[in-house]
């Protein structure tokens, strides 16, 4: 290139030029119109000709469709270099399969001369067209500039360099699609060596690469500012008469600003151009999908998409600020979740356990009373811990074998008890082995001093077992055991039971055994059995036996089977190994979003804590350092655990579902008024008041109507405790892992599936599956069924922020409702409604984005 030869008006050397029009008249050529290659192109006419060979418009017989076969000039058959050139340009082009890019499909040879077929584009080349209109509008050009960049980007994924990117080069065909044709020389960067380098067209050159120094993906991304100051100007950015010349301007001069040529132009596009044209290869783009996102009035996810991308989550949370409900449409949300609610509140009186069984003695006063009664039956206290129970086969007895309206007043008594008030005592820490609080199994109760003991809500003696000293102590005169004053402590009348055989083993040492029969006073249809024994002239045990009380040892009703073992340790397993290689995959792939899996982390490991420090049992030893250690794993393994997921599967919701990550990656980024944060919160706090009110009408209401028993609503005992920090964030916890997890079910059986909505389908039957039980009723499958439908769709529609509002408010709205603010248990209820008003108010707010609610006129006022 020393020499000065001369250029044409296009930039290219005037011994290289090349026509890639494909709509040209089919000239002479070395084929005739007519002929038949391999007895499968039909040739239709010559399309063009250049340095790399002639090309030829053909009907592919066999599939009936229209392709380009591009046939090396006699002059290179025995050229070993070019053939070579050939091969490579087939390896490197079929690699790229873009909308953007001009397809390659295969390799032939007929009678010694070697061919490519590729796609036929109808249309003009950029070229052309520049020259013919001179220039685009703002629009169109920002359009076809940005369909090069995602082109280019996916020639620059496959690792290919083109090093000959110019108008001559892109054809816009009849849909005005922008396609990037000839791979003439185009080449994997690692392949390309020192010789190579200067390949391509001088006026479309990098500076490194017409001084033969490099060439690299931001080579192209040079030329790819060329272009686009073309696009937009309609002019050539540097116009030499020499190639000498044209490297000198190359390397020192700066291209005429656009909008000296153009009066209006985007300073936008002045500063794209500016920087793909930077001297220093270092100082471009990073990439042309950079470049693509920095012209203006784009779609960053969307342009990462369409360049095949996973988009970045700041990419996510930078799509166009939409979603922004209508008021009507936020303010019918809101009086949803109001109205929904208040009804819930209104119905509790006749739909919750709290309100059947007597709960007018607080836990301070049940704890008390169980001290004393500790005390009486001669055990020492060091340590105590106190925690409400429930008795489910009670309250499925009452299910199946009454089915009279009136079934649950029987609860009004407290006697049977559905709701029980448990203790455990010690003569030292009460320290269980699984850390967190104490539990009727936890620590066994086999250490002497500890007590185990239950009475009902009203302070009645149900259960109690004591464990004795280890060392007998001396013989002492034989006293009668006060069976009558034990049997008082359970508000019984022991004139009123019979002695029977006893039909238990004690679960502690004993002296002496006795067992009773008789009836609840309240309930006298109701036979029972009393179980006691005492060693030493103290009680070591005592027990009330009914009818639905299973015999010690038996399996309970959630027992699992061994094939839902293997299922749920399979599962697990897959998820901890599964989700670590695809973890580790997405990595070392750099797709990984790891600032937002850290937080994910983080606020699992902080929920849990608050739980462990909310729930555990602390005590003043040693033990409380093992208590801390075990709430420290735990937190940790919910934390490893979400964040392993979290890597593992969220670059795929990301790249395929991207719509339903949008307002939780602008979540994270701290954008809390975003109006599609508030969308889908509103949203998701509607559908659980929806939930709710379905549950009690199909649940409660209708079957009253029709004269049958209603359900009761049993509570979880732990809500019954006034710690709404750790009920808060074992809610958070959970929402937050449904609903990733969730999604990225939803995720998997659609891309098994092939089809996003089968996806939703699979995982709303395993739903369905998972949560109907044969012993449900017509109306609660119904109910069962709307719920999973609702949840599916919204995670579907809404995505992941939805289902978090949905499923927090879910769980939480198992505390105890109550309308009497003095009742000891109603400070969860005052809370939850706090949280509940505020989370909806917040969402009615910022979904509607400041529009105003009332936009008429009252009466004629106004201006």
């Amino acid at each position: 290139m020393d020499d000065p030869t001369k250029l044409d008006s296009s930039g290219n050397e005037n011994k290289t030029a090349i026509k890639a029009n494909t709509t040209a008249d089919t000239k002479a050529g070395d084929f005739v119109a007519g002929t038949v290659l391999a007895d499968r192109y039909r040739i239709i006419g010559l399309v063009g000709k250049g340095g790399m060979g002639e090309v030829y418009k053909a009907e592919d017989i066999k599939l009936s469709q229209m392709v380009a076969l591009k046939f090396l000039p006699d002059s290179y058959q025995n050229d070993s270099g070019a053939l070579e050139r050939f091969h490579a340009e087939v390896r490197n082009a079929r690699q790229v399969s873009h909308v953007n890019v001009c397809r390659v499909f295969d390799i032939g040879e007929i009678d010694g001369r070697h061919f490519l077929s590729m796609e036929f584009v109808d249309g003009d080349d950029l070229s052309e067209l520049l020259t013919r209109v001179g220039r685009f509008t703002h629009e169109r050009a920002v359009e076809i500039s940005r369909q090069l960049c995602v082109g280019m980007e996916a020639i620059h994924k496959a690792g290919i360099l083109h090093r000959d990117f110019k108008p001559a080069n892109i054809i816009i065909d009849k849909k005005g699609i922008a396609r990037i044709t000839d791979f003439g020389i185009a080449g994997i960067e690692a392949d390309i060596s020192k010789d190579e380098i200067r390949s391509g067209t001088p006026a479309y050159m990098s500076p490194e690469q017409i001084t033969g120094k490099e060439v690299t993906t931001r080579s192209d991304i040079y030329a790819l500012g060329l272009v686009i100051y073309e696009i937009f100007t309609g002019k050539q950015a540097f116009i030499a008469a020499t190639v000498p010349e044209l490297i000198k301007m190359h390397q020192t001069a700066t291209p005429t600003n656009p909008s000296t040529h153009v009066n209006g132009i985007d300073p936008l596009v002045e500063s794209v151009i500016a920087q793909c044209l930077e001297k220093d290869p270092k100082d471009r783009p990073q990439s042309a999908l950079h470049v693509a996102m920095a012209l203006p009035g784009g779609n960053p996810m969307q342009i990462a998409l369409d360049a095949g991308q996973t988009p970045s989550p700041e990419m996510v949370a930078a799509s166009p600020k939409i979603g922004a409900l209508k008021p009507i449409v936020a303010l019918a949300l809101l009086l949803t979740i109001i109205v929904g609610y208040g009804v819930l509140v209104a119905a509790s009186k006749s739909t919750s356990v709290q309100h059947f069984v007597p709960l007018d003695k607080s836990p301070d006063v049940l704890s008390q009373r169980s001290r004393e009664l500790v005390k009486k039956f001669g055990y020492p206290t060091v340590d105590a811990y106190h925690f409400f129970g429930r008795d489910i086969d009670y309250y499925d007895y009452l299910k199946q074998n009454d089915q009279t309206q009136e079934r649950w007043q029987k609860l009004a008594t407290g006697q049977p008890a559905v709701l029980s008030f448990d203790s455990r005592t010690g003569a030292q820490p009460i320290v269980p082995l699984a850390g967190g609080a104490p539990n009727t199994n936890d620590p066994p109760n086999v250490v002497p001093g500890m007590t185990l003991m239950r009475v009902d809500t009203t302070g009645r003696l149900i259960y109690f077992e004591g464990v004795p000293p280890r060392v007998k102590e001396a013989d002492q005169p034989r006293v009668e055991f006060d069976w009558a004053g034990v049997f008082k402590e359970a508000g019984f009348d022991l004139t009123y039971f019979q002695a029977v055989e006893p039909q238990l083993t004690p679960p502690q040492a004993f002296d002496e055994q006795r067992a009773f029969s008789g009836k609840y006073p309240d309930g006298p249809e109701i036979p029972i059995r009393v179980e006691a024994a005492v060693y030493q002239g103290k009680l070591v045990h005592f027990q009330i036996v009914a009818p639905w009380d299973r015999p010690p040892g038996a399996p309970t009703s959630v027992t699992l089977s061994i094939l839902q073992l293997v299922v749920w340790i399979s599962l697990y397993l897959g998820l901890l190994f599964g989700g670590g290689w695809l973890a580790l995959r997405n990595i070392r792939a750099g797709r990984s979003d790891l600032k937002n899996a850290f937080r994910v982390g983080l606020l699992l490991f902080v929920a849990r804590m608050m739980i462990g420090f909310f729930t555990t049992h602390h005590v003043a030893s040693f033990g409380e350092f093992n208590l801390f250690i075990t709430a420290l794993a735990f937190a940790l393994l919910w934390a490893v655990l979400g964040c392993l997921l979290y890597l593992a599967f969220e670059p795929y919701l990301r790249k395929i579902a991207p719509e339903r990550v949008i307002s939780w990656n602008r979540l994270l980024a701290g954008d809390w008024r975003d109006p599609l944060v508030g969308r889908d919160v509103l949203i998701g706090v509607a559908g659980t008041s929806f939930i709710a009110f379905m549950n009690l009408l199909l649940k409660n209401l209708i079957p009253r109507w029709q004269g049958k028993p209603p359900n009761l609503n049993l509570i979880d005992p732990l809500k019954l405790s006034n710690i709404f920090p750790a009920i808060f964030s074992d809610s958070i916890s959970q929402a937050l892992i449904v609903a990733l997890g969730l999604s990225f079910f939803i995720l998997f059986f659609g891309l098994i599936l092939r089809r996003k909505w089968l996806g939703a389908v699979a995982v709303w039957l395993i739903l369905i599956a998972v949560t109907l039980s044969p012993s449900f009723a017509p109306l609660e499958i119904v109910s069962v069924i709307l719920a999973n439908t609702l949840l599916v769709f919204i995670a579907t529609r809404f995505g992941v922020v939805a289902v978090m509002a949905l499923w927090f408010f879910n769980i939480l709205d198992d505390i105890p409702f109550t309308t009497d603010i003095s009742a000891w248990y109603s400070g969860n209820f005052i809370l939850f409604v706090i949280v509940l008003l505020a989370t909806s108010f917040y969402g009615f707010y910022t979904s509607t984005a400041g529009q105003k609610l009332w936009q008429g006129k009252l009466l004629g006022d106004g201006d």
